[in-house]
């Protein structure tokens, strides 16, 4: 792991918040980032998590992996959902892409590389290794040969529907899951039309059990029966298939007489027992063994069922409610585990969703991970050993010291030049609004941090709907908004209402500017703690419109920077656009347009972004970009010309030294002529001349 060895000073910061332009005299801002060639460090965090690398165990990145199937070999398959492919992880743990290309959305069909998928959700493999994958954005259900050519099955792409009929012809509405029997028909947890399809080798789609549209939890006889969103589905060496179903776990005969094998619909909990005893909350994937044993992953639970041919329910692995990534025994943890399939010697292999890795439960309940790395979060102070949970705003202040919004942690972090962390205000893992000094305030996930000439940090209190200050000394104190109170009032103090404020920006006269979220505004609040509305349309709603005060519009606001002359540029999210505005409330749309999703360079709106977060400015007037669901970091100079500097557009997954990548860069700040960047749990450093 490659972390920064030198000292902030060794930069020759001047100080600069990525939300403020309040400085020393001279200079005004820092001078020009010279982007290229650009090196990536770590400064403090840790950089496991997702993305997108191919490579032994530890080594390779995910990014969702949504769903697991092993074949005879022991080889598994993945559905890395938010890549768009599917991965190939041997016995021996390496990982490689075995089809689609990672970032790259479509539904063409091909062969490895060549073909496309849209968050793919589910996976099963046949006798022979074909892979059949539940292409769940595109409508359509996919196989793919050994030699991993993709064509479709059935169901039409980007065309929705509940239809029956023979491949093209049929139409499917999100399906998620997807299970082979002997003879090769495909079983399909059809989500949203709420219904079990079976679609044979041949690509004839019939509906098995439910009725589209139509939800419930009855038991029945074929289209009698109703599901609510099944999403996992399993079949025996009998014909008959196992969906999960909200909080029950139900079986569906050759014939499609429904039943519930496990749970009750409509209520949820965690407790082992039998039949209708038992609760689930949310189960997803489903798989079952030779005996007839089903292994179910209760994704909200963070836990590993069991569930016997009778219905009787216990836990494997990882402890209801309990998050995290420690393998073991008894004291393993989940985060958000999507799938769980089991080999022909009863070890399991789970998808551990939001943890980013493959994980695997021997028969002795011993849980280790075989690929894949979970991003490490905590609140730990310290120099090297530091932890964060998903930090999002960074400022600086004029001694070159960093400030660090650690939304889910409820913190304001501190980080010094020489590169120890501290906690400025708050209580890890103590969500609140509280005013006081140091640990004794609260927050509630603050998004943004913003410092002025006298060294006071202005805080964007997300959902406490709350803009903080914090003094020097650690004295935290509400400048405007009352907690818990979301609106869209102008006024003083706790007399004004925000709505999820995400950005806050500090001018040199000590004003402060407001990315007002959910009110699609920008807000100035005056030292005085005096709230009005710089611009937004009058009522409130997303729109992209260029103007002046409430003509101007946008769409979920939420990094702002300021330059030296008061402008204030925006990272407008929702529109895939940067916009700037005057001090007197004119909006213009500086790079990217309403209509133009993507990640190509160009000079206005020619260029495309894709949910920029965060924005920062150097000393000639270039803005930078975070932009997040790129997971690349963008220049726009004064003119309006964009180009990439760092990461490759849709390949997520943090990647340190010479050619960096990022897995969900949120915020940036300029400090000198390097670039300092929150994302997942790190913060990191892209230094210029760094290798």
């Amino acid at each position: 792991m490659m972390r920064m060895q030198s000292a902030w000073l060794s930069l020759g910061l001047v100080g600069l918040a990525a939300t403020s332009c309040d400085l020393p005299r001279l200079p005004e801002l820092p001078p020009p980032v010279d982007p290229a060639p650009f090196g990536l460090e770590l400064l403090a965090g840790d950089i496991g998590g997702r993305g997108s690398v191919d490579g032994a165990g530890p080594a390779a990145r995910f990014s969702f992996p949504n769903d697991v199937a092993i074949d005879g070999t022991g080889t598994l398959y993945v559905a890395d959902r938010d890549n768009h492919t599917i991965r190939k992880v041997t016995a021996a743990g390496d990982v490689t892409t075995f089809g689609g290309t990672a970032g790259k959305v479509g539904s063409a069909d091909g062969t490895g590389a060549a073909a496309r998928f849209n968050g793919p959700s589910g996976v099963a493999v046949d006798s022979a290794g074909n892979v059949y994958v539940a292409d769940a954005h595109n409508y359509i259900i996919r196989k793919v040969t050994p030699a991993g050519v993709v064509t479709t099955l059935a169901g039409k792409a980007s065309t929705f529907g509940s239809a029956d009929g023979t491949g093209a012809e049929a139409r499917f509405d999100e399906p998620f899951g997807v299970a082979v029997d002997s003879a090769g028909n495909v079983y399909v947890a059809d989500s949203a039309n709420h219904t079990i399809r079976k679609v044979t080798a041949a690509g004839v789609v019939t509906t098995l059990a439910g009725t589209a549209r139509m939800t419930g939890g009855a038991d029945g006889d074929g289209a009698a029966a109703r599901f609510y969103g099944p999403f996992g589905v399993a079949v025996d060496s009998a014909g008959n298939v196992y969906a999960t179903d909200s909080g029950t776990l139900r079986k569906v005969t050759p014939a499609g007489v429904v039943t519930t094998l496990a749970g009750t619909a409509g209520v949820f909990g965690s407790e082992d027992g039998t039949g209708a005893a038992a609760r689930f909350d949310f189960p997803a994937g489903v798989s079952v063994d030779r005996a007839g044993n089903l292994y179910v992953a209760d994704r909200v639970n963070q836990t590993i069922r069991m569930v016997t041919a009778a219905g009787v329910v216990t836990t494997l692995a990882g402890t209801a409610n309990m998050i995290g990534s420690e393998d073991g025994t008894g004291a393993a943890r989940f985060l958000f585990p999507s799938s769980a399939t089991v080999d022909s010697d009863g070890n399991l292999y789970v998808a551990d969703r939001d943890n980013h890795t493959i994980r695997k439960v021997t028969a002795d309940r011993v849980v280790t991970t075989i690929a894949g790395t979970a991003g490490l979060h905590g609140s730990a102070d310290g120099t090297d050993t530091a932890r964060f949970f998903f930090p999002v705003g960074v400022g600086v202040d004029s001694a070159s010291n960093l400030y660090v919004a650690d939304s889910n942690n409820h913190t304001i972090r501190k980080i010094t030049t020489d590169g120890a962390v501290t906690t400025l205000a708050g209580s890890a893992g103590r969500p609140g609004s509280a005013d006081g000094e140091g640990t004794a305030a609260r927050f509630n996930r603050p998004s943004e941090a913003a410092v002025d000439r006298a060294g006071n940090l202005y805080v964007a209190d997300r959902d406490n709907q709350t803009i903080r200050k914090i003094t020097a000394a650690g004295v935290v104190t509400t400048l405007a908004g009352t907690p818990g109170m979301i609106g869209n009032a102008d006024g003083t103090g706790d007399a004004a209402r925000f709505g999820n404020p995400s950005g806050v920006a500090v001018d040199r006269g000590g004003n402060v500017y407001v990315a007002d979220t959910g009110n699609h505004a920008i807000r100035k609040i005056t030292p005085a703690g005096v709230v009005t509305k710089l611009a937004g349309l009058a009522d409130s709603m997303p729109g992209m419109a260029d103007g002046t005060g409430d003509a101007a519009g946008f769409g979920n606001p939420t990094g702002t920077a300021l330059d030296s002359a008061g402008n204030i540029y925006v990272a407008d999210s929702a529109y895939d656009s940067i916009r700037k505005v005057t001090p007197a409330g004119v909006v213009t749309t500086l790079a990217g347009s309403a209509n133009g999703r993507g990640s190509a360079d160009g000079t206005g709106d020619a260029a495309h972004f894709n949910g920029p977060s965060g924005v920062a400015l150097d000393g000639a007037g270039n803005v930078y970009v975070a932009d997040t669901s790129n997971a690349t970091i963008r220049k726009i100079t004064p003119t309006g010309t964009t180009t990439t500097v760092a990461g490759t557009a849709g390949v997520a997954g943090i990647l340190l030294g010479a050619t960096p990548r990022f897995a969900f860069p949120q915020r940036l700040a300029i400090v000198g002529d390097s670039i300092v960047i929150s994302d997942g749990h790190a913060i990191l450093l892209l230094r210029h001349g760094a290798q």
